[in-house]
């Protein structure tokens, strides 16, 4: 298993748009946490224009909340997009470049070819991960006060969940690059998909009367950001009385689960099926 993991990472290493869009990818994330606070307040600031009662101000970088909101604006399906592209341009480059058939000849199988593949999705789901949570952590220590430190790994589950949410939708963009084969292609459709096909899609099949338990809450993408669906705004919620998301669903969880096991089988059965 490590010697499969060496020969991707031989790969990647030397790969420039790898470190680009890699570097691109944390720059956007980080304006989005960075400006996550500002945006939310300038909201509650347009509210409060027309209320007498005025709104306070939100915080969202302390604990135990900072790992739920971390993680929601990471796991923003405009944030999940870039590296699902890194992922794609990995995937589709060994087909344009005849890399996949030259392992073959070399003795690799198309299952060892498979996993080498998973090995650089998961690797990179857990970097993206770690890097996640230590930005949380970071933030959490500097905004919370001496007494509010106990609620520390409050919500840590919100990571974990996290992990589930990017591997999952890496997965679904692995699936993609290995059925089209072609990098613009399957960049251009997993993305249609993404942003535009699904989002229709999810409220047409909406069903008058069976809110909120409808059939479009179910689609892939959707499935994937419902993990980590609302981020933490404690002090609008008291004064509302509205409950978002205060805890993990394993539902979702499941079903995302399940989704990776449909897309990882498909590809398994495609592969080996086709000719490279």
């Amino acid at each position: 298993m490590m010697k499969l993991l060496r020969i991707e990472l031989k790969k990647i290493l030397t790969y420039k748009i790898f470190w680009v869009l890699t570097g691109l990818y944390f720059v956007f994330l980080a304006l989005g946490i960075i400006l996550g606070e500002h945006i939310i307040n300038n909201w509650v600031d347009s509210i409060n224009r027309h209320i007498p009662l005025p709104l306070p101000h939100v915080t969202l970088y302390f604990f135990p909340d900072v790992w739920q909101n971390i993680t929601f604006f990471a796991g923003i399906r405009y944030f999940l997009i870039f590296p699902a592209i890194i992922i794609i341009i990995l995937i589709t480059n060994e087909f344009t470049y005849k890399t996949i058939r030259q392992n073959v000849i070399n003795g690799m199988s198309k299952v060892d070819i498979q996993l080498s593949k998973l090995q650089i999705i998961l690797c990179f789901s857990v970097i993206i991960t770690t890097i996640i949570g230590i930005v949380a952590l970071i933030l959490g220590i500097s905004n919370t006060d001496s007494a509010g430190m106990h609620l520390m790994l409050t919500k840590l589950l919100f990571l974990p969940a996290f992990f589930l949410e990017i591997f999952t939708f890496l997965i679904m963009a692995y699936f993609c690059a290995f059925l089209l084969k072609h990098t613009g292609l399957a960049i251009g459709f997993f993305t249609l998909y993404v942003i535009i096909i699904e989002p229709v899609l999810y409220f047409l099949l909406k069903i008058p009367g069976l809110q909120p338990n409808n059939v479009s809450q179910y689609l892939p993408v959707n499935s994937v950001i419902r993990i980590v669906e609302y981020p933490a705004i404690s002090s609008l919620q008291r004064i509302m009385g509205i409950t978002l998301q205060d805890h993990i669903s394993l539902l979702h969880c499941g079903i995302t689960v399940g989704y990776s096991a449909l897309f990882l089988g498909v590809t398994f059965v495609v592969m080996r099926r086709r000719d490279l």
